[in-house]
């Protein structure tokens, strides 16, 4: 078997040619495998995502609550984390501390800067949002009442606020066998807020990111280039904890530390991929504000880039890539490649790097106008859900881990 490489406009092509072999005479040669009989990789490797791993880990990530920044519930769930992606083999894992200190509050007469998420976002009808506001549009906010939540046990376990100070996030690397210094960031954040248990915004994120960690982390895989699972802190707050990473890591990139090891710290940046709320696409609000109580039909995965963006053409070709991979590898719901990508952690790395981000729909015409009643409020809990939803989050799942699969030249060991 010959394996060529290739790239282009900065992705790589792999091509597997397989050769006959030939007897002493060279007569007698045995024929090649038909081609369509010859096990897929891919194919294998995304058959390794299961949707009850999947709901067990989002259910795991809801027994701290919203895991605001900040706060206690938040530093045992980057502990648990951690301690997951360990016993998944991802054993390399390292931390990112930075210190966060919240802008000053916005005063009576407009001036200041807001400290949260809840009014100083870009929002629908700009050009970042993703356009002009489209059909029937519910409202959005954060929930910030703490009688919201029925439950007194959640109720009691989201209270303690959060407090300034130092703050870490963690994440884990698949390191490449023949390009180490190149890597994939693969990105959802673990934070939350709205007085709920943050299961979907973005538990879901966070253990769709777990469980391509566990599948690539498995002992049989090799990827060609690297991969880093990133769990970001402080995205609720205004993507602070990317943002620390894009500062203190950007710097270091392909760099050989020590000199001739053949270890690469911080790989040079090929692609960023963010995941951030990948389950309900239940279509647009009702006349009344409300929305279908289930998935509608035509759910798909949007994968967005940002046209405004340094990298936007290579970060649209990282979009359709994926799309791609998700026409042949997907289960159940299509894709759909959008130009808005906005308010999420892929955002500090668009114009260092082609980022782009998977969503359960367009952030600025369709979160941005109600399409998500759960976003941010006391429902945002693991009962809200269900499979239908899961499994929605589980072809984004999907769909990520096979264009990334193509893209690293992944391959299994038999």
């Amino acid at each position: 078997m010959r394996v060529s490489t290739c790239v282009v406009a900065g992705f790589s092509l792999i091509t597997v040619l397989v050769e006959p072999s030939m007897g002493q005479t060279g007569r007698g040669a045995t024929s090649a495998a038909p081609a369509d009989t010859i096990p897929d990789p891919i194919k294998l490797a995304v058959a390794r995502l299961d949707l009850e791993k999947y709901k067990a880990t989002i259910k795991g990530l809801t027994q701290f609550g919203d895991r605001r920044q900040g706060t206690k519930r938040n530093r045992d769930a980057i502990d648990w984390i951690e301690a997951q992606l360990k016993s998944y083999g991802c054993s390399n894992t390292e931390r990112i501390t930075y210190d966060y200190q919240p802008a000053p509050p916005r005063d009576t007469a407009g001036r200041g800067r807001a400290g949260g998420r809840g009014g100083a976002r870009t929002g629908p009808g700009s050009a970042q949002g993703g356009g002009t506001p489209r059909g029937i549009r519910a409202r959005t906010g954060v929930n910030n009442d703490s009688l919201a939540q029925p439950d007194p046990k959640l109720r009691a376990l989201d209270t303690e606020p959060s407090t300034p100070g130092q703050r870490q996030e963690v994440y884990c690397t698949k390191v490449g066998t023949t390009h180490p210094n190149e890597m994939y960031i693969i990105g959802g954040h673990m934070d939350g807020i709205g007085w709920g248990e943050a299961a979907n915004d973005d538990g879901s994120g966070t253990a769709l990111v777990m469980e391509l960690a566990r599948v690539f982390s498995s002992p049989d895989i090799q990827t060609d280039r690297s991969i880093r699972f990133a769990l970001w802190n402080n995205e609720e707050s205004g993507t602070n904890g990317s943002r620390a990473y894009v500062t203190q890591r950007q710097a270091l990139q392909g760099k050989e530390e020590p000199p001739g090891s053949g270890k690469y710290p911080e790989p040079k940046w090929l692609g960023m991929i963010q995941h951030d709320m990948m389950m309900f696409d239940h279509g647009m609000p009702h006349e009344d504000g409300t929305l279908s109580k289930e998935q509608r039909p035509e759910a798909d995965v949007n994968i967005e880039f940002q046209v405004t963006s340094k990298f936007a053409a290579d970060a649209q070709k990282l979009a359709w890539a994926l799309a791609t991979a998700n026409e042949k590898y997907a289960t159940d719901y299509p894709a759909s490649v959008g130009q808005h990508m906005t308010n999420t952690d892929s955002g500090p790395f668009m114009d260092v790097v082609p980022a782009i981000s998977l969503r359960e729909n367009e952030r600025g015409a369709q979160i941005g106008n109600g399409w998500d009643p759960h976003w941010h409020q006391p429902t945002d809990l693991y009962s809200t859900f269900t499979d239908k939803d899961f499994r929605l989050g589980l072809n984004a799942a999907q769909t990520t881990l096979a264009g990334v699969a193509q893209l690293t030249g992944l391959t299994i060991k038999k």
